[in-house]
């Protein structure tokens, strides 16, 4: 059942992303040959004005297919120095409106984001948090705070210019500053204190690790703010904002020298990843499990849609790229250079692919490890 779940959630986020191809592209009158829910062999199809629906045997996404694609194939193959301007083709309309057809698929994937945050705003949620007091783990764990001079018992009240008041704060400000310095105030037997800290770097997280741990027995419960439904909206488009934000940031992570197999997820460990926030989130009762789901649904939502807008030919941010040089230099990139681009494309996707993939492996055989242990 994990499994059905996570591939009905992945399934639901890419088909949002191509419902925005398939709308903007009947907006501005290109012929949609094909749109199909799932990716293979087709198993049910209807044609419906000239478009045919299709659902597919293999749940890893989907696809909507306009004319132009054709264009582009004979275009190689006949070496023409650019594509037939057939007006219901997507290389045959205006620059601006290819664009924004390629834009659409990550702008709604940025509004399926906003619509979960909103949902979440609007949902009264019993909150675990912990403290900002702090317990330093023992000699054999490295600590950059305990060699600070950070103490067991100490509460961080400050971190730079942002104001610590739970352990969450705590994990969300450094997780995001690796190797870097920092100024943490401490309260210690009523008196303020102040450290100088050189974060250092969780390699295999991606993330950065002060080496200090939150107090299980400062727990408490809260209630969760809850706004009306228009208030809502907005606080749903800033928490957007914030965690696209927060993604550059850890999208920069990966360049400094993490372990891309298990920082890079495929599309097998994001479904487990989703199966199992859905599954055991429910156990918990059914806001909490609304609430995690949504969480993770606008994560993924935001993930998905910035890579797609990425430059790099073949993704939608490729074809905004062409689109936008086409219009600035008056001259449309001949088929045969953006096809010998796109080769490049493929392979930087091919690596990204073959990276995920390994880091699935490696988590599936070690929760298979874990689960083999504990049935002994």
């Amino acid at each position: 059942m994990k499994i059905i779940f996570g591939l009905l959630i992945l399934n639901i986020i890419v088909f949002i992303h191509e419902l925005g191809h398939f709308i903007f592209a009947k907006i501005f009158g290109v012929k949609v040959l094909s749109f199909s829910i799932g990716m293979g062999p087709i198993l049910f199809h209807k044609t419906i004005n000239d478009t045919d629906y299709r659902i597919s045997l293999l749940p890893l996404g989907g696809y909507c297919g306009m004319e132009g694609e054709e264009d582009f194939k004979n275009a190689i193959e006949n070496n023409l120095s650019s594509f037939p301007k057939n007006k219901n083709s997507l290389y045959g309309i205006h620059p601006i409106k290819r664009a924004v057809i390629a834009f659409a698929g990550p702008f709604f994937n940025l509004i399926l984001a906003i619509f979960a945050y909103t949902i979440i705003c609007m949902t009264p949620l019993d909150q675990v948090i912990l403290s900002n007091k702090i317990i330093i783990p023992d000699s054999s764990v490295e600590s950059v705070a305990r060699n600070a001079g950070l103490k067991t018992g100490d509460k961080i009240i400050q971190i730079d210019n942002k104001k610590i008041e739970s352990f969450d704060q705590i994990y969300e400000y450094v997780s995001l500053r690796p190797k870097t310095k920092m100024l943490i105030y401490v309260e210690r037997d009523s008196q303020t204190l102040t450290f100088e800290v050189t974060t250092s770097l969780d390699k295999t997280q991606g993330t950065g690790l002060l080496g200090v741990m939150g107090d299980i027995n400062s727990k408490t419960i809260i209630k969760t703010k809850t706004y009306p439904f228009f208030i809502a909206i907005i606080k749903g488009t800033e928490k957007m904002f914030e965690m696209i934000s927060k993604t550059f940031q850890r999208f920069k992570l990966l360049f400094t020298g993490v372990d891309l197999t298990n920082v890079v997820s495929g599309p097998a460990r994001i479904t487990s990843i989703l199966g199992d926030t859905v599954t055991e989130g429910f156990n918990y009762g059914f806001t909490l499990g609304l609430c995690a789901t949504l969480e993770l649904v606008a994560l993924i939502s935001i993930s998905l849609g910035i890579m797609n807008l990425l430059p790099i030919p073949i993704l939608d941010g490729g074809i905004i790229l062409f689109a936008l040089i086409h219009l600035i230099f008056k001259k449309e990139i001949s088929p045969k250079t953006q096809y010998n681009i796109q080769k490049i494309g493929l392979i930087i996707l091919i690596i990204l692919f073959i990276i995920g993939t390994t880091g699935d492996i490696r988590y599936f055989f070690s929760k298979w490890s874990e689960t083999k242990k504990k049935s002994y």
